[in-house]
């Protein structure tokens, strides 16, 4: 089966907030979204991969991770992967950046 791929654009480029999430709802996911301090663009979904659950638009920035606000634990921003000692993973999106036109390809 192939998979279209579509580009859903998100936001301008200079409306994000460095080191600070930005929720954004696209049908039933939620996607955090993060400028990182050297202007990367990333995203991921809005669910911490702790077992009790939790959110991600609040977490703390540093450099490509984020740290969980509810379970201080460390995301990579790059493939969504949980740092050691902790485990688990969270769905990352491509994100494109375009001028001043901030898309996701979903």
């Amino acid at each position: 089966m192939i998979q279209t791929l579509k580009k859903v654009k998100l936001t301008n480029y200079q409306s994000i907030p460095v080191n600070i999430g930005q929720l954004f709802q696209l049908g039933e996911e939620e996607i955090a979204l993060f400028k990182l301090s050297n202007g990367q663009i990333k995203a991921v979904e809005n669910r911490s991969p702790h077992p009790k659950g939790g959110t991600l638009v609040e977490a703390l920035v540093s450099g490509s991770f984020i740290y969980c606000p509810c379970y201080d634990w460390k995301i990579s921003l790059e493939d969504g992967q949980v740092q050691e000692p902790d485990f688990g993973t969270v769905k990352t999106y491509r994100i494109l950046v375009e001028e001043d036109s901030v898309s996701i390809i979903i």
